[in-house]
């Protein structure tokens, strides 16, 4: 690794969990080093740990030295690391012993001279990742421009909204998508293929009535390792593989992604204790977790699925909760969209055009933006 490409994994404790946050994005690896002046190791900071603090409530502003030891609580602790030179095997081992994806490679001086993957180490040996594509659904809030077109096709920029997801699923490193279908389903199949000219193994599940969002899933032929399950009406930047890292180390049966929704009170809020007023607050804005539409699911969790009729995924996460079945939350920090509505397809159309919306890697480079 050069040390052009350590700048985009090394910042000292004075940055912000902003500046934590854009690194991140830049080397789409989950993991940062934080380094004194000298450039010698004092921690790691994980994608894990910015969805931590992003669920402590920590504001993006705060210094990531100091918030770091409070998000990491009792299990922060001097990070792995390894001789720069360690043949391959053994950091292999130290990885896979101590359930990691990276460890920092140090010179003699404490210095941080390189990262070791385990995803590299392993050369495609990790859990297999398949993706689901919800692409179904009539889009009957967009009428009148989904009345010959499923909503997921409808373009966003020069490509299709679905087209977007793809490239972006592409560019987390899965190779196996399962996109489900029902309304104009030739539309979404004539432009993808087998998904060929994408770079990535295109299968489609075709529902014979609609199933909800997640009756679809008992349809899949396959179902080893784990499942990332996406709405197809949305526009992102989330980190798919990040989620997948977060999912197995919570060991949880599904994962969902949240984002925060803030409701405006135009009135003042009274609180009471029977017929005493006890507090008054003017005009509050409350802040709530909502489903952002994108999950992962271990693949045992499609047997819950009842085998008859349509089912929505809100309603799999009710019986996973009731048979005890572990479900966590993923706060997501990127750029989300939920394509439903006319005025959110236009958003859309600004967001792309202003560069707040970035495509993904392999779409910016078919468009020649990326050099």
């Amino acid at each position: 690794m050069t040390l052009q490409d350590l700048d985009s994994f090394c910042l000292q404790p004075e940055a912000t969990i902003e500046d934590v946050i854009q690194l991140l994005d830049r080397n789409r690896q989950g993991v940062a080093c934080l380094i004194d002046k000298d450039g010698c190791l004092l921690d790691i900071v994980t994608d894990g740990d910015l969805r931590r603090a992003f669920h402590g409530g920590f504001a993006v502003t705060e210094q990531i030295g100091t918030a770091l030891p409070q998000i990491k609580a009792e299990w922060h602790r001097k990070p792995l690391t390894a001789p720069v030179g360690t043949e391959k095997q053994k950091l292999l081992d130290l990885l896979e012993a101590h359930h990691l994806r990276h460890i920092p490679l140090l010179d003699e001086n404490g210095r941080v001279a390189d990262i070791a993957f385990r995803s590299d180490l392993m050369r495609g040996a990790e859990h297999t990742i398949q993706a689901v594509i919800m692409a179904g659904g009539q889009g009957s809030r967009l009428r009148p421009l989904t009345e010959n077109t499923p909503k997921p096709m409808l373009p966003v920029g020069d490509r299709p909204l679905l087209e977007h997801l793809v490239n972006q699923i592409h560019d987390s490193g899965i190779r196996k998508v399962n996109i489900t279908t029902h309304y104009h389903r030739e539309k979404i199949q004539d432009h993808f293929g087998d998904g060929e000219s994408f770079d990535i193994d295109i299968e489609y599940v075709s529902e014979k009535e609609p199933l909800g969002t997640a009756g679809a899933l008992r349809l899949l032929k396959e179902r080893q390792g784990h499942i990332l399950v996406i709405n197809g009406d949305i526009l992102t930047n989330v980190n798919f593989r990040a989620m997948v890292d977060f999912h197995q180390d919570h060991q949880a049966g599904a994962t969902i992604g949240v984002t925060t929704c803030e409701v405006p009170i135009p009135f003042g809020v009274i609180e009471t204790k029977g017929s005493q007023v006890t507090r008054i607050t003017e005009k509050p804005t409350y802040r709530y977790f909502v489903n952002a539409g994108i999950y992962v699911l271990d693949p045992k969790v499609i047997d819950i699925i009842p085998a008859e009729g349509r089912t929505d995924m809100t309603e799999l996460v009710e019986l996973l909760i009731e048979r005890d079945i572990r479900v966590v939350s993923f706060p997501i920090t990127e750029y989300w969209l939920d394509v439903g509505r006319l005025e959110d397809f236009e958003k859309a159309q600004e967001d792309l055009a202003s560069g707040e919306f970035k495509q993904s890697y392999r779409a910016a480079t078919r468009n020649g933006n990326v050099k």
